[in-house]
């Protein structure tokens, strides 16, 4: 019974690690450039640990201007956030 709960909530937790966020697909010749979006949110206070590109978004992973880490998924199009994780 322990193995089956413990698989159940392994199941469960890994399900929800790694959902991605929905991001609408635009064409690339639309999506603002990397440099200009990593520029932009690191003048919000972001101290960006990991850029990429992630589907449709863009995402980063490092800490805010409170210095909590985040993983922040954003529109690559307009620069607005789709999902954000904050510790």
């Amino acid at each position: 019974m322990f193995k089956f709960l413990a698989l159940v909530v392994a199941v469960g937790v890994s399900g929800t690690a790694f959902a991605k966020a929905d991001c609408t697909a635009h064409p690339k010749s639309e999506w603002m450039k990397e440099s200009d979006a990593r520029s932009q949110l690191e003048g919000q206070g972001y101290k960006i640990k990991k850029f990429k590109v992630d589907g449709n978004c863009y995402e980063i992973y490092g800490h805010n201007k409170d210095g909590k880490k985040v993983e922040i998924y954003y529109d690559t199009k307009t620069l607005d956030v789709v999902k954000s994780e904050i510790e």
